[in-house]
């Protein structure tokens, strides 16, 4: 009964009393004796915050941490000795966190993405500066793969958290399966999602992953089989969520529908493509998929747009052609093994990097850029800013090799505000690519 119910007795029939009270209403006469509503529990955290924040404001300079001001709550009194701050740091300006999906896990709107951070031209000192500048900022996600650097960066990423000794509630590590340049180790069985996970705690020296994600789906495998090994996976307590990276909406609601209907644990995030090239599936399909199913959005290559043009066509060019060349020539295999050797390998790149419509494409990057001048940015900020605008975008990933690099790209956040409706519109006349939903057609019609 709640207290609503309780204040609503007292203030009928007053003049009974406590025996009446208990032959004809069966009601507790002390229950019935409450005169006043009980007060929320909301109200009761407020107060309690409160004084103990005074308290300790009296005994330091302000720098309070949320766990202390909870301990000191509970304990009402002061703490025998000053309050030693290991770490106090000041999240940057514009940085948000939001819930993942519909799960409880709150990110940061901007996550690393640990794939130029590990790469082998950076070394494992520089690779640490990168992680502690991102964790100072206010970063608390760190997004790894098997198909970017290999087992490398768990292995770095595991020794870097073990060395920092930072709090496990703290960060949010999540990796991906499915990728990896040995055979035997190809698709999505049930024997391979529970090795690789297996695997990914051993390099990363964790008890739990927070959330694995599935790198493409594979048409080889029922769709049954990698729901029921992922819950088999959470259900062990390897990791808290699961997600998809590159799975299409179809594939996204087969693994739904599945989930439901053998009692599975459902997907909360995909993870996608998005920056102002590519739009369609982020901005018409991925808003539906959250409203309906839940499952929220990770972006990834904000600024991958560079590979459109280079530096011969006068563009501005933000990822290098030689990046692109690592980045994919080190895949053995691909998922679709019926294409002939002679076309393998990395062409399906080439045509991101040379569009038909090549000489708009170069009028567009040089437009980009004076209207980034007008905003005191750079093209690769207004490219992250434009990115981080999108509210469909849970979080953003970003990379980087060097810790000024990191650095310029978390001041895109400072960016974000100054896209007013002006601005977004002038966006939108330079891309020319607004996605729009085709018309829906009659069955009627088509009879």
């Amino acid at each position: 009964m709640s207290h609503y119910a309780l204040f609503n007795l007292t203030s009928n029939d007053n003049n009974n009393n406590d025996h009446n009270i208990g032959e004809n209403r069966n009601i507790p006469a002390t229950i019935y004796r409450c005169r006043a509503p009980i007060a929320s529990l909301d109200c009761m955290e407020e107060f309690s915050a409160g004084s103990a924040l005074s308290a300790l404001a009296e005994r330091q300079d302000g720098n309070i941490t949320k766990e202390q001001l909870l301990l000191s709550g509970l304990s009402h009194s002061l703490p025998p000795a000053p309050l030693q701050l290991n770490r106090q740091t000041s999240v940057t300006p514009g940085l948000r966190y939001r819930n993942l999906g519909k799960s409880g896990l709150r990110v940061s709107n901007i996550a690393l993405g640990t794939w130029p951070t590990f790469s082998p031209s950076v070394t494992e000192d520089k690779a640490e500066q990168i992680i502690v500048l991102a964790v100072e900022s206010g970063i608390n996600l760190f997004d790894l793969s098997e198909a970017h650097s290999g087992t490398r960066a768990e292995v770095e990423l595991g020794r870097i958290l073990q060395r920092r000794g930072w709090k496990r509630t703290t960060y949010i590590v999540t990796t991906k399966i499915y990728w990896s340049t040995r055979s035997e180790e190809r698709g999505l069985s049930r024997k391979h999602i529970i090795e690789s996970v297996k695997a990914s705690l051993l390099r990363l020296q964790l008890s739990y992953i927070d959330v694995v994600m599935v790198h493409k789906a594979d048409p080889m495998c029922p769709m049954e089989e990698v729901v029921r090994a992922m819950h088999y996976v959470i259900s062990q307590g390897w990791a808290m969520y699961w997600g998809t990276a590159r799975w299409s909406t179809v594939e996204i609601m087969e693994a739904y529908t599945n989930c439901r209907q053998f009692n599975c644990v459902t997907p909360i995030v995909e993870q996608t493509e998005y920056h102002m090239f590519c739009r369609e599936k982020s901005e018409l399909y991925m808003p539906e998929l959250y409203n309906k199913i839940g499952v929220g959005m990770m972006a990834w290559s904000p600024i991958s747009m560079g590979m459109s043009q280079g530096k011969d066509d006068g563009a501005i060019q933000l990822f290098s052609r030689g990046s692109i060349r690592n980045k994919y020539s080190s895949f053995s295999w691909t998922e679709d093994e019926t294409i002939p050797n002679k076309d393998l390998g990395f062409g399906w790149v080439k045509e991101k990097i040379q569009p038909d419509d090549s000489r708009r494409q170069a009028e567009r990057m040089r437009d980009l850029g004076v209207l980034a001048n007008k905003l005191g940015c750079s093209v690769t900020q207004l490219a992250i800013a434009w990115c981080l605008k999108n509210e469909s975008v849970q979080s953003l990933l970003l990379g980087a090799s060097t810790a000024d690099q990191l650095y310029d790209s978390i001041q895109s956040l400072q960016i974000v505000p100054k896209l007013n409706a002006n601005v977004i519109a002038e966006l939108e006349r330079i891309l020319e690519n607004k996605p729009t939903r085709p018309p829906m057609v009659s069955t009627l019609a088509l009879r």
